[in-house]
């Protein structure tokens, strides 16, 4: 399933992989599309929407509903 996150506080490519080893540790085999311009997280994941913004957040980064 594909979800879009709005995710703010990404500033370089360190906190690209930040975001997406966050999501990839909840899910290994999820698919993760960044556009730090727009602040856009596009993620293809079997995972609940909840629990990968929340791995996001634990990352320090804050995540639109």
């Amino acid at each position: 399933m594909n979800q879009t996150f709005t995710v703010t506080g990404m500033t370089c490519g360190h906190c690209e992989k930040a975001v997406t080893r966050a999501i990839q540790d909840v899910d290994a085999q999820a698919q993760v599309k960044i556009d730090r311009s727009q602040n856009k997280v596009d993620v293809e994941s079997t995972q609940p929407r909840e629990t990968l913004a929340k791995a996001i957040a634990e990352e320090g980064y804050a995540v639109a509903a």
